[in-house]
C-alpha cells in the first residue's frame, strides 16, 4: 500500500452527504497529496458492517476524530485508499517537462 511521504493523486472525490457533514475538508480529484499515515480502516462510515480498507491520512488535510468510534480509541477521520493513485515516475517526468517548457527553473 502507500507509504508515509509518498505523493498520491485523488482519483475519486465523489462523497456522500454524510461525509460532507462530518469531515472538515475532503480531497479533490486531480490534486496531488502527501501520505501522512496509512493504516487499516473501514470501508463504510457509520455502517453496521463497515468492511475493511486502508485508511489514508494526508499531510495537506486534517480532520476531526471519527464520531463513530469509541472516544477512548477514536482516530482522525481518514480516506479510503481506493480514492487515490500513486504519482507515477512518468507523471513526474511529464510535470518536469511542462515546467521546463514554460521556463520555470528550480
Amino acid at each position: 500500500m502507500f507509504e508515509e511521504g509518498e505523493k498520491i493523486v485523488c482519483i475519486n472525490d465523489t462523497f456522500e452527504s454524510l461525509h460532507r457533514k462530518i469531515y472538515r475538508e475532503l480531497p479533490k480529484k486531480g490534486i496531488v497529496y502527501t501520505v501522512r499515515e496509512c493504516s487499516l480502516g473501514r470501508l463504510k462510515t457509520g455502517a453496521a458492517n463497515p468492511g475493511v480498507s486502508y485508511r489514508i491520512l494526508l499531510e495537506e488535510i486534517s480532520n476531526d476524530l471519527d464520531p463513530y468510534m469509541d472516544e477512548a480509541t477514536a482516530e482522525e477521520l481518514g480516506f479510503r485508499s481506493d480514492r487515490f493513485a500513486p504519482v507515477t515516475p512518468i507523471a513526474k517526468e511529464e510535470e518536469t517537462k511542462n515546467i521546463e517548457a514554460i521556463g520555470v527553473v528550480y
